[in-house]
């Protein structure tokens, strides 16, 4: 552990990156709170090249730029592990993500290490070594780092360094590597981190349940409450839960009496905001039905298109055993439907298109050809 830094102090940050000039990699990572804020408080940032292990303190540090300089290097690719959540830490710093990216997580997904494989798991997997998690819950924001916070955070980085060139050499051995970097470069897409108020409303678990109107109002209730969110910076659950959000978009109410009725809206939220809500329900109410978000639905498949589905997704159940993949994470039904519509599926890009995509596009191009060109055309 003797060849690690802790930078605190501006030349010492420096020198550090000046070192680092012409590396092609670095494993990267950060520790941060959002517990009790809707961004991501940056608390400290790790760093390894293939001699140096840093710990970047940027509570303490004037500024950060000879760092990002070098993390926005696009000669130098960034290893990360399940890499959207550091990354949305930089989109914030920058208005961008750094690229090129290696997320360890996802590699280890199509290497057949399983689906959101932790970082510790993984390195206990691919190097036996068992790592301490004594302090995943520490209070990051707290000063001064204790030596055996600074080692934890460390070792983040110190065996990323490790796992990337097998994970590497084992891509390039399955002739996976450059469809990987298609998925690897979404996760720089900046939709993905940048505020999208009005799409807030998919992530509330069930909206599936509601119907026309009230997918609306589920629609504007969410929209409000990440703009509030958003602009005092404080955790969703604090301005509204999800619960209270369901309910107030299935019931729809239109008076203060009928919005104290529902008992996952708090009284005090009633009190400070009822009447901004039953404004914004109204106003979706309002809406005309074309405006309304579309309900997810599945097209009317004939019977030999169903069973060509079944057929498609067997072939993918024995593809994923074969390389250890789950198989709802190579591909589900909804992606294969796409497929045999001739939609833009899943299966047409990335890692998913290298190990089954590509098959399955060749088969159903095949059975075109063949003396019954229409028969899995869509309504026949």
């Amino acid at each position: 552990m003797n060849d690690l830094l802790y930078i605190v102090d501006q030349p010492a940050l420096n020198d550090f990156c000046a070192g680092l000039r012409g590396v092609s990699w670095l494993a990267l990572d950060t520790e941060f709170i959002r517990e009790q804020t809707y961004y991501p408080q940056l608390c400290l940032i790790q760093i390894a090249s293939a001699d140096r292990v840093a710990c970047i303190d940027p509570l303490a540090l004037p500024s950060l730029d000879p760092l990002l300089d070098l993390l926005y290097d696009p000669a130098i690719t960034k290893v990360l592990h399940a890499a959207q959540q550091d990354l949305e830490i930089f989109y914030h710093l920058r208005g961008a993500v750094p690229t090129p990216v290696f997320d360890t997580q996802l590699a280890a997904l199509v290497l057949g290490h399983g689906s959101q494989i932790g970082y510790a798991a993984l390195v206990q997997q691919l190097l036996g070594v068992e790592l301490d998690k004594t302090h995943t819950r520490a209070n990051w924001r707290h000063r001064p780092l204790a030596p055996e916070w600074l080692a934890y955070a460390a070792a983040d980085v110190r065996y990323l360094r490790e796992l990337y060139p097998r994970q590497q050499a084992a891509l390039a051995a399955r002739g996976w590597l450059d469809a990987l970097a298609e998925d690897f470069a979404a996760l720089a897409v900046p939709d993905r981190y940048r505020l999208q108020p009005w799409e807030a409303w998919r992530r509330i678990r069930e909206h599936n349940r509601l119907r026309g109107v009230q997918r609306a109002v589920l629609r504007t209730l969410a929209a409000w409450r990440e703009e509030r969110a958003s602009t005092h910076d404080r955790p969703r659950r604090w301005i509204l839960d999800d619960a209270a959000l369901f309910e107030l978009a299935r019931r729809m109410p239109k008076t203060p009496d009928e919005l104290s009725r529902i008992r996952s809206l708090p009284a005090t939220t009633v009190q400070r905001q009822g009447e901004a809500l039953l404004a914004r329900i109204a106003t979706a109410r309002a809406e005309p039905p074309e405006q309304w978000p579309a309900r997810i639905s599945r097209s009317h498949f004939s019977p030999e298109q169903a069973a060509k589905v079944g057929e498609m997704l067997g072939l993918i159940a024995a593809c994923a055993d074969r390389y250890c993949i789950p198989s709802q994470s190579l591909a589900d039904r909804w992606h294969v439907e796409k497929l045999l519509l001739g939609e833009d599926s899943p299966l047409l890009h990335g890692w998913r298109a290298a190990v089954i995509g590509r098959d399955l596009l060749a088969r159903l191009i095949a059975d075109a050809n063949s003396p019954r060109p229409d028969r899995y055309s869509h309504g026949q």
